[in-house]
């Protein structure tokens, strides 16, 4: 991704543009497969290895906080980062650990629908994703 969009993208949030927010985000948007922190610290060291790891720790963290990116948590409790913001959900992949996005409008409407008509005491729905668990094919 261009330097522009990537500064742009921090501005637009209100954060300090630093080379450091910079080689994550970048990091973060290159690699694929929803990328794990391990994933991230190992993209950046590899131009940058003298960035501390609670660094990125912290960048990731911001952004997430500031939504530019997302987070998805897998079955293993493992925190794995997600570039698109959009609305969309996850199909999960128990035999490899592969998330992949999936995009259905429809679904996110009747998701969003179905819990407006529903009171769930003492719990604030401030977003739905759903994740699809399965098995890809190897086709």
């Amino acid at each position: 991704m261009r330097d522009s969009e990537l500064r742009r993208r921090l501005s637009d949030k209100g954060l300090k543009v630093t080379p450091q927010r910079l080689v994550v985000l970048d990091a973060v948007l290159s690699l694929p497969d929803h990328p794990s922190v391990e994933d991230v610290i190992g993209k950046v060291r590899k131009k940058h290895p003298n960035i501390a790891t609670g660094t990125i720790y912290k960048i990731l963290e911001t952004l997430s906080q500031h939504g530019i990116i997302g987070r998805v948590k897998t079955a293993q409790d493992k925190m794995r980062f997600d570039p698109i913001t959009e609305k969309h959900h996850h199909l999960y992949c128990e035999g490899s650990n592969r998330i992949e996005d999936y995009f259905d409008e429809e679904l996110t409407a009747l998701l969003e629908q179905y819990f407006k008509t529903r009171d769930i005491p003492g719990f604030q729905i401030e977003d739905l994703r759903l994740e699809i668990r399965g098995r890809f094919s190897e086709s």
